[in-house]
């Protein structure tokens, strides 16, 4: 009789629980045996973590904790990211005069001084202008988080999620490693061990908003979403709208990890045992120099490198003509039915089209499809930016579509890259570039039919 009641209370336990429970029953001996062989006395540092612990990774207050965190942390890089560039992007056009002016002095032919300071130097100095501030303030910030300690207990606290949708809880660090940049992010996959959930990592991170789309999001969520705001209270509506967007995006990597886990890698989670690292006083003056140095400068090199032949291919296509017509310009005519069908148009398709290399190049090819200049396009100051959208038909829908758009959308060039160089698969590869694809496409069609349906536009 006790035999058949073992067997079935066996049976009612899932395998995942099992197994925590075989961990748990492991720690609780190991504990025991220790408190009954060893006597020691807590030091200070010790019972801090332990209280700390208690909060940051309660079942409770952990999540809305790191909530606020991501909101704290995308609020500094908002708010303060926004003079810097404006500077910097002043300065370069400063210079951009006198480029134009040596170019005149020398009698440089029209189409050299169209394909290197028109398409190669503003592409490649908007990347700068736009990338800079934002990864200075973030990236230094992120490491702050890291340098402390706090980063471990993220993973614990979405180990829980991850594990329930068949992922890895070290899914959690490769993702934040995302916000920064996605083609590093599938580099740093590689701290997971299991090739089925790395691959899991590898084709839902992209659902994480990298640097090059911060730009995009921010100053559309600023224009449309904020339009009412003004000041500090501004960049607190901004911030928050970017967090539900992020959190969006977090909660679309958590679908596709189960469904992928339940079709093409299915399989069982490995146990994710974690040790938490005591909290330390981080070295603030160390890790703001690397982070800044390092990490911003070799990313931004990356983006320039990518950004700088999408740059000189876009006034191409938009200075060679056939008949009337532009080539950029039939391109965007065959475009606007699509276009037009989520929400979009044909000018924004084109541009995430050329925008394949760098992200960051997005919004100044679609300011040079609208304005018609044949050139990439600097604004003076977002009421001139806001007024260009609104002349070509521009809502709340078409802000709000265009940032799931650019969330949910392919990765660029290089994350491509590194995805082919790490799986070494050309079908991976093509899956991490058409999962994100579809459901970049269907979520605003779903949106804006359904607003379309019930006449809220």
């Amino acid at each position: 009789m006790n035999i058949q009641k073992l067997y079935a209370e066996a049976q009612e336990l899932s395998t995942p629980k099992l197994r925590d429970d075989i961990v748990q029953h492991l720690y609780d001996r190991s504990h025991k045996l220790c408190a009954e062989g060893l006597t020691y006395t807590k030091s200070k540092r010790d019972t801090r973590t332990e209280k700390l612990d208690a909060v940051f990774t309660s079942p409770i207050f952990g999540f809305p904790i790191m909530i606020i965190m991501l909101g704290v942390l995308f609020y500094l890089t908002i708010a303060g990211a926004n003079v810097p560039s404006s500077m910097i992007a002043e300065f370069f056009g400063f210079l951009e005069g006198y480029i134009t002016s040596f170019f005149a002095l020398i009698h440089a032919p029209d189409w050299l001084h169209g394909i290197l300071v028109l398409g190669l130097y503003r592409g490649t100095t908007w990347v700068i202008s736009v990338m800079l501030p934002p990864m200075a303030i973030f990236f230094p910030s992120f490491a702050l988080l890291e340098n402390y300690g706090y980063l471990p207990r993220v993973a614990f606290n979405m180990d829980r999620l991850f594990k329930r949708v068949g992922a890895h809880g070290k899914q959690s660090l490769t993702m934040a490693m995302g916000f920064g940049c996605n083609a590093a992010a599938v580099i740093s996959t590689r701290i997971i061990e299991s090739p089925r959930e790395r691959m899991l990592a590898i084709l839902t991170n992209n659902f994480v908003p990298c640097n090059g789309r911060w730009g995009t999001l921010i100053v559309l969520a600023s224009l449309f979403m904020a339009a009412n705001f003004t000041g500090g209270l501004k960049s607190l509506v901004t911030t928050g709208v970017i967090v539900g967007i992020v959190l969006f995006g977090i909660i679309v990597t958590f679908f596709v990890s189960w469904v992928l886990s339940k079709t093409l890698l299915k399989g069982i989670p490995t146990h994710y045992t974690l040790e938490l690292p005591p909290y330390r006083k981080p070295k603030i003056f160390d890790t703001v120099i690397r982070s800044s140095l390092t990490k911003s400068w070799s990313v931004l090199v990356r983006a320039v490198k990518v950004a700088a032949p999408a740059a000189i291919l876009t006034w191409v296509f938009a200075n060679l003509y056939i008949g009337d017509t532009s080539i950029l310009m039939y391109a965007v005519e065959f475009l606007d039915p699509f276009g037009k069908l989520l929400g979009l148009d044909g000018y924004i398709m084109l541009a995430f089209i050329l925008g394949l290399p760098a992200n960051e190049i997005v919004l100044p090819i679609l300011l040079m499809g609208y304005l018609s200049t044949g050139s990439l396009t600097e604004v003076d100051n977002l009421v001139d930016l806001k007024q260009i959208f609104l002349n070509h038909g521009w809502t709340w829908l078409t802000a709000l579509n265009m940032m799931l758009f650019s969330l949910l959308h392919y990765p660029c060039g290089t994350t491509l890259l590194n995805i082919y160089k790490e799986t070494k698969s050309m079908k991976w590869t093509f899956l991490a570039f058409l999962i994100p694809t579809v459901i970049a496409i269907l979520v605003p069609l779903i949106i804006t039919q359904t607003v379309r349906y019930f006449g809220l536009l």
